[in-house]
């Protein structure tokens, strides 16, 4: 799952030397409201629709506006997780795709890359999802996947984040692969872990809205 095979060919880099204008159109047919600008093969930056409105002329060169986000490019060999991450840094929807001689290949969609992590096993396959709180110094997934294997359930996938509530302490947000999460979670427990929150999956006919719940609620977004 490498950045470049991503790449959303329906979006056009802009040059330094395009109106601002037809940036608004370009913007406006392709229905997004950022394009990259590219001079000479190498990545410039981000231009907005909401940067051109700022200026209010739309008669001026891209070259002319003030551009944001220079450094919100990948390598195109990073995995689409590094996608994910530059786009959350810089508030993006878009992140460029370089190669290791900073030329341009194109760009990945926040959309692209949420859908591309949504398609992985550990997404689409059944099973539910446990939170747990902690010290990081306690954090050990060899030692939390013992436990839940005790229960005859494997971890599929799993991600810490920072714990808003605590910042000493970190979420650590497992997806297994049982949608009964009772023993597991009595199992966690007993072994001294703390489970703060768990979503078991609920088999209904809308399948595909619970899976985006659940990849949002995976994603802590």
């Amino acid at each position: 799952m490498q950045a470049y095979e991503f790449i959303n060919n329906m979006i056009p880099p802009l040059k330094l030397t395009d109106k601002a204008k037809m940036a608004l159109s370009w913007m406006e047919e392709i229905r997004t409201d950022v394009l990259p600008v590219v001079e000479a093969g190498i990545f410039r930056g981000l231009v907005t629709d909401e940067m051109i409105y700022n200026i209010n002329k739309e008669d001026i060169p891209v070259a002319d506006v003030p551009l944001e986000s220079e450094g919100c490019f990948v390598l195109k060999d990073k995995h689409i997780y590094d996608v994910l991450r530059v786009a959350s840094e810089f508030q993006s929807n878009m992140v460029a795709v370089v190669d290791h001689e900073n030329i341009y290949h194109g760009v990945v969609t926040l959309e692209d890359a949420i859908a591309a992590f949504a398609d992985t096993l550990s997404i689409q396959a059944q099973g539910g999802v446990l939170v747990l709180s902690m010290f990081m110094t306690d954090y050990s997934l060899y030692e939390i996947a013992r436990v839940i294997e005790s229960e005859n359930a494997k971890v599929l996938s799993s991600f810490l984040t920072s714990d808003p509530l605590d910042e000493s302490k970190i979420k650590v947000v497992l997806k297994v692969d049982k949608t009964e999460l009772r023993h597991i979670k009595a199992t966690l427990e007993r072994f001294g872990y703390k489970v703060i929150d768990h979503y078991q999956e609920e088999m209904d006919e809308n399948k595909e809205q619970d899976r985006l719940d659940n990849l949002m609620r995976f994603l802590n977004i």
